[in-house]
């Protein structure tokens, strides 16, 4: 499984800004065991949300938001509330909100970071990819991790060596940050581009030792 813990408040309402509208996602899978999901989690950041003067216009849950094909047959029939909102808030995993954004056009948001508890993280059958890194920005680059869709990692925007929109490293193989701008482009969030993301805090990736302690992480307490 993917494990996930919640963003602080403040820095979700940071990402939100200005929008006003949030449609709520919730994962029933992975994110509901580290209660990061289901419907307590959306109960509880609902009522963050609506005390922050935001105006939740629904709240959904998928069994699994990994899962493309169950995200847009259940959101099929939320088009109308969704067609209201500003942007969605997902609660999820990365792949979760990687998933969403491919099938709905709207900016998509995470409401949790996810951690590595080593070993096997499980499969899943597309090409949406989450390395834990414990500080997930897929809100500022439109729902496409830059650290797995570019074959470097970077933060802010391609190399060098992209051509014609192709990666450097793998001629074949579409460039990350070209996926990224248009993305950004189809859903009016070019200017995401003047904002510089920090080097990444590669310590925010291992577990707290709190987590170490419980049974998510497979050691006695």
């Amino acid at each position: 499984m993917l494990f996930t813990q919640n963003k602080p408040t403040a820095e979700v309402l940071e990402s939100l800004g200005a929008e006003k509208n949030i449609f709520l996602l919730g994962c029933n899978g992975c994110a509901e065991a580290c209660e990061t999901g289901g419907e307590k989690a959306l109960s509880t950041i609902k009522a963050e949300l609506e005390k922050a003067g935001k105006n939740v216009t629904s709240t959904t849950l998928v069994d699994f938001l990994c899962n493309k094909v169950l995200v847009a047959t259940r959101l099929a029939r939320e088009t109308d509330n969704i067609k209201q909102t500003d942007s969605i808030l997902v609660l999820s995993c990365g792949v979760g909100v990687q998933a969403v954004s491919k099938v709905v056009d709207k900016v998509v948001h995470p409401a949790a970071n996810t951690v590595s508890l080593g070993g096997l993280q499980g499969l899943w059958p597309s090409d949406e990819r989450c390395q834990a890194c414990g500080d997930c920005a897929l809100d500022y680059t439109g729902g496409i991790c830059p650290i797995t869709f570019c074959a470097k990692s970077l933060l802010n925007g391609p190399c060098g060596g992209a051509q014609d929109g192709k990666c450097e490293v793998d001629s074949e193989k579409d460039c990350g940050w070209q996926l990224i701008y248009e993305r950004l482009e189809k859903v009016g969030r070019l200017e995401n581009f003047k904002k510089i993301r920090t080097p990444r805090d590669h310590s925010k990736m291992l577990p707290s030792s709190e987590l170490r302690k419980t049974s998510f992480y497979d050691i006695e307490v």
